[in-house]
């Protein structure tokens, strides 16, 4: 993750906008009082996706395991 103070980040902030979107790196911005993290829409789509899932009962488990499955064990039929 990248760390600028908010000066540098206000006189680069369209640049900085792309830089986080294109490269899905989140950027540490520094101020006086606090800092915050600058995060492109889709990747927090993602960590909200994610949180989302991890709160479901049962996900994480169902999840590894079906990361555990061989492709070729799986079907095609959705059975929901």
């Amino acid at each position: 993750m990248s760390t600028l103070s908010a000066t540098k980040a206000r006189e680069n902030f369209y640049k900085l906008i792309d830089k986080v979107a294109l490269e899905h790196e989140p950027a540490l911005i520094t101020g006086k009082r606090h800092n915050a993290v600058l995060v492109g829409e889709e990747d927090w789509r993602g960590i909200l996706e994610t949180l989302y899932l991890m709160r479901t009962p049962g996900m994480a488990n169902s999840i590894k395991e079906g990361l555990k499955t061989p492709a070729k064990d799986m079907s095609e039929d959705i059975d929901w």
